[in-house]
């Protein structure tokens, strides 16, 4: 079982290989960008890290401090995506002995979800200043909720990334990006390499929903054939940094046209930290299980 501590230790180094990885569109090291530069996420990710390992807190508790802290650091929204897929994570965690009991530990926390857990993820929303939510004429972000959080992630799901993984019992973490990230680091790749391979894989097969409600669904779609057009190209030569400066010039262009697949991001920082607390796992003693695609 993980300590305080380890859990601390990973939260902030799942956020600070996200932003260290480079991954086009996002404040990267490549460059920075969308207002926002590395050090406001390192900044951002140090506030979060000890809310996120503290026990006796509920996962809106745990969104809502997160959110309260970041602000404190920072005066722009860095983290409300990654704060509300680490919450119900860390919540889990905390119950594992090992890797494989965390699917179904996830399971039991999303399924528990209360009002009370909505009233303090709605607050914490407003308090980040979120962009791209738009209105909904039941159950706005603006009003007091009166369903549990799993019932307001199920009305936005078809509409917000994030939303889908609460109630889909993050799949696409399990079935896509931790194979992706997990894959090209057992094939030598760096943690930035792999984690930036991971990202433009993802990219590649789910629409960016920040793009699609920030701008369009067409835009989306284009930055996601991009995403395929990379993938295809690294999957052939089988080595990532031969693409940095084709990276490096789409991550430009992307920029330029205030296009941030900023939900993806978000996935891949939550990537970061299962592999993380599988890695953790595995040197107290456990070993991460064949069936999530050869982890180590």
């Amino acid at each position: 079982m993980l300590s305080e501590s380890d859990i601390k230790d990973a939260v902030f180094w799942a956020c600070q290989q996200e932003v260290l990885a480079p991954k086009p569109g996002n404040v990267n090291v490549i460059s920075d960008g969308h207002n926002m530069v590395v050090e406001d996420f390192i900044k951002s990710a140090r506030a979060i890290a000890p809310i996120m390992a503290k026990t006796g807190l509920t996962v809106g508790e745990r969104i809502l401090q997160s959110v309260q802290a970041t602000r404190q650091v920072v005066n722009c929204n860095t983290n409300l995506g990654i704060v509300l897929l680490f919450a119900p994570l860390c919540q889990a965690i905390q119950y594992c002995q090992s890797f494989d009991e965390l699917p179904q530990r996830l399971q039991v926390v999303l399924k528990n979800l209360t009002v009370d857990d909505a009233i303090h993820c709605y607050e914490a929303i407003r308090l980040a200043e979120a962009g791209g939510l738009g209105k909904e004429d039941e159950h706005d972000i603006s009003a007091v909720p009166t369903i549990t959080l799993l019932e307001a992630m199920d009305l936005a799901k078809n509409r917000d990334q994030i939303a889908q993984q609460y109630v889909n019992n993050f799949k696409t973490l399990w079935d896509l990006s931790l194979p992706a990230l997990t894959k090209a680091i057992n094939s030598g790749e760096s943690v930035e390499w792999a984690t930036a391979f991971a990202y433009l894989k993802l990219l590649s097969k789910a629409l960016d929903s920040l793009i699609s409600r920030k701008q369009s669904t067409a835009l989306a779609t284009k930055v996601s054939e991009r995403a395929k057009q990379f993938v295809i190209q690294i999957e052939e030569t089988g080595n990532l940094d031969t693409h940095f400066d084709a990276l490096s010039l789409w991550d430009k262009e992307l920029k330029e046209k205030a296009i941030n697949p900023g939900t993806s991001a978000d996935l891949i920082a939550a990537t970061l930290l299962l592999h993380r607390f599988g890695r953790l796992l595995s040197f107290n003693g456990f070993q991460y299980h064949e069936a999530f695609s050869g982890r180590h």
